[in-house]
């Protein structure tokens, strides 16, 4: 049997705060998700109620869109980024930042990606 010891003043492993923020994201995000947690390199696909995490940044994002007629406006981050037809897979762009993407008037729940501080 081993005993774990504190070492004050050890350097923490390269990469541990940046692990430590991608649990506390997903953990937070799953609260409000589906059991699908995709994870993507340089693009990824999500379905509402997705909680994803693209490895790199600009992340190429689609999202699959809710069936139906007619077209849905999307947001990120309560900002506008265009009207999609229903039931189809539509590109969204590339994007630096992590961002909650919601589908307006589909009373579907909001999809998430994760896209890791690169700066």
């Amino acid at each position: 049997m081993t005993n774990s010891v504190s070492h004050p003043g050890r350097a923490t492993p390269a990469g541990a705060g940046a692990l430590a923020s991608l649990l506390v994201a997903l953990a937070l995000g799953g609260c409000a998700s589906s059991a699908d947690f995709p994870t993507g390199a340089i693009a990824i696909t999500l379905k509402p109620g997705d909680t994803g995490t693209c490895i790199t940044a600009p992340c190429q994002v689609s999202l699959v869109m809710p069936p139906g007629q007619g077209s849905y406006e999307v947001t990120g981050n309560q900002i506008r980024v265009g009207t999609y037809p229903a039931g189809q897979t539509v590109n969204l762009g590339g994007y630096y930042e992590s961002q909650k993407f919601v589908i307006v008037g589909a009373k579907v729940a909001p999809a998430y990606v994760y896209v890791p501080n690169q700066r």
